[in-house]
């Protein structure tokens, strides 16, 4: 069984910084890709940022220069540091990590960006 812990969540105002972590445990062999998800109230989940075994790393357009991805393959963990944040970053973060054959989801932790 694999499990996604997530951690780092929570209130800020704009402008601010929170650090998101996701560590992966259970019988994994090997993480092909690590990742983050965000979903907002009424809004279908989107990408945010992805980053591979190698460390090639890919971000939604709406948080590049803001947002950076960064993984520990010894600990199977996976960052997000998260700067100059706006209201409309406001969402639930999910982690996501794809194996050979299948994917896993952490259970989600609430970012709110607001004054």
């Amino acid at each position: 069984q694999v499990q996604l812990v997530e951690s780092g969540g929570g209130l800020v105002q704009p402008g601010g910084s929170l650090r998101l972590s996701c560590a992966a445990s259970g019988n994994i062999f090997s993480i092909l890709t690590m990742g983050w998800y965000r979903q907002a109230p009424g809004e279908q989940r989107e990408l945010v940022a992805v980053i591979t075994s190698g460390g090639s790393t890919y971000y939604a357009d709406s948080v590049k220069g803001r947002f950076t991805i960064s993984r520990d393959n010894a600990k199977n963990t996976v960052y997000l540091q998260m700067n100059s944040l706006k209201p409309e970053d406001t969402a639930v973060y999910y982690c996501h990590i794809q194996v050979v054959l299948r994917d896993y989801w952490g259970q989600g932790t609430q970012v709110t960006v607001s004054s």
